[in-house]
């Protein structure tokens, strides 16, 4: 062998080794990364697992605590909602759920929105919502879902979005009930409907029910109607007009008594028509919401009767199926355990159809209705 063939030689193989030792290094190189990469996934993991839990799984947050739940309400000057408002933390501990304080949307739905987007902000694992709006509390709704939170609805059922559960009593059923009171009472005449807000489910359901129950059962009965959107000032000066065109109006119905009981026996009392149960002149009234004003008013003769809203019940089932929500528990149409019946609406969501008796002056100091517990 030449020398110079020698030296080729001898510099490939030294090529070959350096290619050798960079692949070495390479692979070597590869699985250290595939190892840090494993590692990171992993801690990646466990710094994930409690938002994880926290929004549609165990109910998990980090250090093995549960995750808190977001609670928003649309008003506060209702003495319906100041009474749920009151349930809540009583009923969130006894459902061992971490509530964090509620917050007031005060009446704006736009507003509501913006509370939802917050409390997801603060990492809630769940939301409870009693939506001002059935259509505009989609947006909230969706948001929510996005982020892998489970919302359950209260008093009334969205349009459009998900939910685990909605927790209300049947409306229909309040309209068909003050029909049938005040049919079973006024023989003929005049009776007025004090409506809610129609952008809400209840206030539609409520309106139509009645309307459609009298002109079907009570054909002698003509319903005038006042939309005065939950709020205690319209209705008491749309009554009062009404009132001056109208003075041999019979029966009144209330959707909502929180709001329009007061306003409602005032202007009667200006009026020099708020005459007792008995008394000639009396005006007929059913109520809903089933609060102690109201239940005052029966006894005093004010009033007939109020359709009893489960004010406590809402609160307490809120807090039951956004437990099950947040642990992963589904539910299926039909008969439960506490004396309600689930329904699947049209959007597809559940809703537990709680119990709403009649009260009146028969019934109206059983200790059993939530309106003789309030303190």
């Amino acid at each position: 062998m030449s020398p110079r063939t020698e030296r080729t030689s001898r510099t490939e193989r030294t090529k070959r080794m350096r290619r050798t030792k960079s692949t070495r290094r390479t692979k070597s190189t590869r699985r250290t990364t595939r190892m840090v990469a494993a590692g990171c996934a992993a801690l990646l993991l466990a710094a994930c697992g409690s938002t994880k839990d926290a929004a549609g799984g165990s109910g998990g947050a980090a250090g093995g605590e549960a995750a808190r739940v977001g609670v928003i309400v649309p008003l506060l000057t209702s003495p319906f909602w100041q009474s749920y408002n009151d349930y809540v933390p009583k009923m969130a501990k006894d459902q061992g759920v971490d509530a964090l304080k509620t917050v007031n949307s005060n009446s704006d739905s736009a507003q509501q929105i913006t509370d939802i987007n917050n409390q997801l902000n603060q990492g809630v694992g769940g939301l409870v919502v009693a939506p001002l709006d059935s259509a505009a509390i989609s947006a909230g709704l969706d948001q929510a879902e996005r982020k892998g939170v489970p919302v359950v609805a209260v008093d009334v059922a969205p349009e459009k979005g998900k939910v685990a559960m909605v927790v209300r009593a049947n409306n229909v059923a309040y309209g068909e009930k003050a029909c049938d009171y005040l049919g079973e009472h006024v023989d003929s005449g005049k009776v007025v409907q004090i409506m809610g807000d129609l952008s809400s489910v209840n206030g539609r359901e409520r309106s139509e029910a009645f309307r459609t129950c009298v002109k079907k059962k009570f054909p002698k009965l003509k319903v005038l109607e006042i939309p005065a959107k939950w709020e205690s000032d319209a209705a008491a000066s749309k009554l009062d007009t009404l009132l001056n065109a109208n003075p041999d109006v019979k029966g009144i119905y209330l959707q909502a008594g929180g709001v329009y009981l007061a306003p409602t026996l005032q202007t009667l009392k200006s009026k020099g028509m708020l005459k007792k149960a008995g008394e000639k002149g009396h005006i007929s009234i059913v109520s809903n919401d089933g609060i102690p004003q109201e239940f005052a008013a029966i006894r005093k003769g004010q009033i007939d009767a109020t359709v009893s809203q489960p004010a406590d019940s809402y609160a307490k089932y809120g807090m039951y199926y956004i437990k099950a929500a947040m642990a992963g528990k589904t539910f299926e149409p039909g008969p439960t355990d506490h004396g309600s019946t689930i329904v699947k609406l049209p959007s597809g969501n559940l809703e537990d159809q709680l119990p709403a008796p009649l009260v009146t002056k028969e019934n109206v100091d059983d200790p059993e209705l939530w309106g003789n517990t309030v303190e």
